[in-house]
Order: C-alpha cells, then sequence, then structure tokens
C-alpha cells in the first residue's frame, strides 16, 4: 500500500490521478458559468427521455413479478446488481479514473465485462467524464453540475446535449493513459456487443437455463429492475451526496458524507473525503466500514490480482480536517 504523508505531495497525486487540478482552473471555470447561463443547452435528447422513461416504468412493473419468482432469481439479480456496481466503483471510477490502485490483466477484464454489464457508458467515456467532474466540480464545465438543481444532477443531465464547457474543457486533459490500456481500447471497440450480452443476455438466460425461471420473470428482475436500480444508486452519488450530509474535511467545497449514497453505492458516498482525497482507493477514511468496493480491492490484492493502493496518512487527515472542515467530525 502506498502511504501518502506530505501534503505536497498529496496535491501531485491527486492531479495525476484523476487529472484533478484544483483552485485557479475551478475558479475560473465557475466565473464562466456565472456569465454564461445563458448558454446552457435545453436541447432534449429524446432518445434518452424515452428509454429512461421505458426501463423505469419497467422496473415498477418488476416489483409485482417478485412474490411470483424463483427465490434464486431474487438472489442472482442481487448478485448481478453487486457486480454491477463493482464495474462503476472499483473499475471505471476507482481504477480508471483515479488510477488508486494497479490490477493486473484477469481483474481489469473482469471489471471491464462488470462495467459492461453496467450499462453507463464504456470505461473511457465514464473515466472523461469523472475526471471532468472532479476538475471543474460545480460548474458548467461539470457533466451533472449540482448547483443545477437535484434532478439535474440526478438524471436531468442526461436529457439535454453537454454543455459546450463540459467538451472545451475535457479536451484539455489528458486520457493518454486510458488509451494505452487495451482492455479499454477493446471495451470500447466492441461496446454495444458487450452491453447487450452482460447486460441484457447473461441476466436473462442464467435463471431460465439453470432452475427454469421463466424468460419474463429472469428478463424484468435481473435485468430491467437491477440495471434501473443500479443507475439510480450511481446516480445518487452526482446528486444527493453533493447535497445532503456533513463536510468534516473540506466545507468550502459541496459534495457531502452521505450514509444512505454509502449503503445504496456500496461505498461511495463519502464524498466529501473523495473529493478532498481523490487518489485514495478507500474513498473513505474508515476502510472497510461500510464500503463493500473497498473489500473487494483488498481481496484483489490478497489474491495477487492487485497492488499499489494509494492511501491518505492519518496525520493529512487530521490535518485536513483541523483546517477546513465543518467540525462535524
Amino acid at each position: 500500500m502506498v502511504m501518502v504523508e506530505d501534503e505536497s505531495v498529496m496535491q501531485n497525486v491527486e492531479e495525476v490521478s484523476s487529472s484533478n487540478g484544483v483552485g485557479a482552473d475551478r475558479q475560473a471555470a465557475s466565473a464562466e458559468s456565472r456569465d454564461g447561463k445563458d448558454r446552457r443547452s435545453q436541447e432534449i435528447v429524446w432518445r434518452n427521455v424515452v428509454l429512461m422513461a421505458l426501463y423505469h416504468i419497467g422496473a415498477v412493473y418488476a416489483l409485482s413479478l417478485i412474490p411470483k419468482a424463483y427465490p434464486l432469481t431474487w438472489i442472482w439479480a442481487y448478485l448481478c446488481f453487486l457486480v454491477t456496481a463493482l464495474g462503476v466503483t472499483a473499475g471505471a471510477h476507482r481504477l480508471w479514473s483515479h488510477r488508486s490502485y494497479k490490477a493486473k490483466l484477469p481483474l481489469r477484464i473482469f471489471l471491464a465485462a462488470a462495467n459492461s454489464m453496467a450499462f453507463q457508458n464504456d470505461i473511457f467515456e465514464w473515466s472523461r467524464d469523472h475526471r471532468v467532474h472532479h476538475k471543474y466540480s460545480e460548474t458548467d464545465a461539470d457533466p451533472h453540475n449540482a448547483t443545477r438543481g437535484f434532478f439535474f444532477s440526478h438524471v436531468g443531465w442526461l436529457f439535454i446535449r453537454k454543455h459546450r464547457d463540459v467538451i472545451d474543457k475535457g479536451k484539455k486533459l489528458d486520457f493518454s493513459d486510458l488509451m494505452a490500456d487495451p482492455v479499454v481500447v477493446f471495451q470500447r471497440k466492441y461496446y454495444k456487443s458487450s452491453v447487450l450480452l452482460m447486460c441484457f443476455m447473461l441476466p436473462t438466460l442464467v435463471p431460465c437455463y439453470f432452475w427454469g425461471e421463466s424468460l419474463w420473470n429472469s428478463f424484468f428482475l435481473a435485468s430491467i429492475l437491477r440495471y434501473t436500480m443500479c443507475l439510480n444508486v450511481t446516480w445518487l452519488v452526482n446528486s444527493a451526496a453533493h447535497m445532503y450530509g456533513n463536510r468534516p474535511y473540506d466545507k468550502s467545497i459541496s459534495p457531502r458524507e452521505n450514509r444512505f449514497v454509502t449503503f445504496g453505492a456500496i461505498g461511495e458516498g463519502f464524498h466529501n473525503y473523495h473529493h478532498t482525497f481523490p487518489f485514495d482507493y478507500s474513498t473513505s477514511e474508515f476502510g472497510l466500514r461500510l464500503n463493500p468496493t473497498t473489500c473487494f480491492i483488498d481481496l484483489m490484492c490478497w489474491l495477487g490480482l492487485a497492488s499499489d493502493r494509494k492511501r491518505a496518512s492519518k496525520e493529512i487527515i487530521e490535518a485536513r480536517k483541523k483546517r477546513t472542515g465543518d467540525g462535524s467530525s
């Protein structure tokens, strides 16, 4: 484990691990946002509106099928939910966006497949947008700018064209490390096929083949309900975790510590900590507590499939709390 103990080094690690320069760039972007609200796109992406409406209607309907399905189908749907979530949390987020640990090829292949099961854009696009989000958080260059309200930061940002600042500022960041990974390149090339297989076919067909579940129940529970739930817990990190909760590490930024989000998003709700120490592989001061993703990464390290976990030292954490925290912890 790589323990970061010097705050000047920590700043360098932040910038390398998540393309996260803070301060002048964000202030400039914030000023531009205030001056350019009239440039915000109102062009609706109707395809996304219709698809998300259908997914959510299907998910509500799927709830009525739970009593009719085999208990094994419930368990399978939940296992698929966990794998889906890990494809985002341990994969696109902590590994590829922030480079907070290293993963060997077998683990990267598994996480790429799990990420396709998540169907939240390919690894490159997800990581690109997330790095822009960190560097220009709460400005118009932030893809899901929380200052535009709960609905926008939760799902509304997918319903309209990206603000021009997201595209322009994103072009200034370096993503060469992503395209240097053959797993990322392969998944991007075959993304649509991998989504069809991992997000819909595999979750649906396993219950039908192995314990005789009906195709109808299997599709709506293991595919539609599982997928829609995973979308929403991921979106809550962008919305609720930027609005509700305390800020023990940095009271000057919007992200909060939100235990409800932490529980749903398997460890991603310690958001004030994460935006203060984005290089930390655990995204939390508390290690394994309420953090299944950290447990998974630690297990992978024990198995020899992961290494070089970056961690903020206790001294840096306590010093930062005293200097910029809100006193809540």
